[in-house]
């Protein structure tokens, strides 16, 4: 069942956000070659909790899973897609790597998600190419989550950026709603077909997220419970947004 959220949750998710983008921010200027994600998780904690918020990835148990999730953050380094563990051993980032950076916030009770891939130091031509393609992939996901358009749109948006890369969608991962709940339905796929699916209204929110990969969309596991590989050891990008469907069109909270 889809929970549209009211103009003050909105409200709120949209402060909650726009700390949520800050933290993300200080984050990514901190990245250089040589650190370890231990530091990234430490101060992405230090800095939730200076506001008043709460990690909400941390200690989250999704469907499925066996365990509890051990970190405040998801770091994913080169082939690793999502939900790399940044604690489990810490690991350290090289020059050249790419890293993704997904943080899950609760402000007031209310859940904003977000994720950003960047340089470690300079990376190859190849690499800057998948994180532009990842992040126009995104914007045409979210220019197409109008009131009145569909879960559908989403998808076929951002599938026609990837597909005219030459790059591949990671198969079986998608996107979601977001709110009082870390997942909610509705279940947003980076694919799709234009005016299918359910509709979008105001009240909507969800989280729109693009999943690249340089080599073909299999995926793999590696056995820690939750971080997701590409089954050809080709680099991954993951961008994401909360977005709030309004009558006017939409709000992106995280940016």
């Amino acid at each position: 069942m889809i929970k549209l959220k009211t103009k003050d949750d909105i409200q709120t998710m949209r402060e909650g956000g726009q700390r949520h983008a800050e933290i993300l921010r200080a984050l990514a200027e901190m990245v250089t070659p040589g650190m370890s994600t231990l530091v990234l998780e430490e101060e992405a904690l230090r800095l939730i909790k200076a506001h008043g918020d709460k990690p909400a990835h941390l200690n989250y148990t999704p469907a499925g899973a066996l365990r509890p999730f051990p970190a405040v953050l998801c770091i994913s380094v080169n082939d690793e897609i999502v939900h790399g563990i940044p604690n489990e051993p810490e690991k350290i980032l090289n020059q050249g790597d790419i890293v993704a950076i997904d943080l899950s916030i609760e402000h007031n009770g209310l859940i904003t998600d977000s994720a950003i891939t960047v340089p470690v130091g300079a990376i190859d031509d190849e690499s800057r190419r998948l994180l532009d393609v990842t992040k126009r992939a995104l914007d045409a996901g979210i220019k197409a989550a109008r009131p009145g358009k569909h879960i559908g749109d989403i998808g076929a948006a951002i599938s026609r950026v990837v597909d005219e890369s030459g790059f591949s969608l990671a198969e079986d991962l998608a996107g979601h709603g977001v709110g009082y709940e870390l997942h909610e339905e509705p279940f947003v796929p980076n694919v799709g077909i234009f005016g299918e699916g359910e509709e979008l209204v105001p009240g909507m929110v969800i989280a729109i997220e693009p999943m690249v990969n340089v080599g073909g969309p299999e995926i793999a596991d590696t056995g820690d419970g939750y971080t997701i590989v590409t089954a050809d050891g080709s680099r991954a990008a993951h961008f994401e947004h909360t977005v709030a469907i309004t009558e006017e069109g939409n709000i992106v909270l995280t940016r």
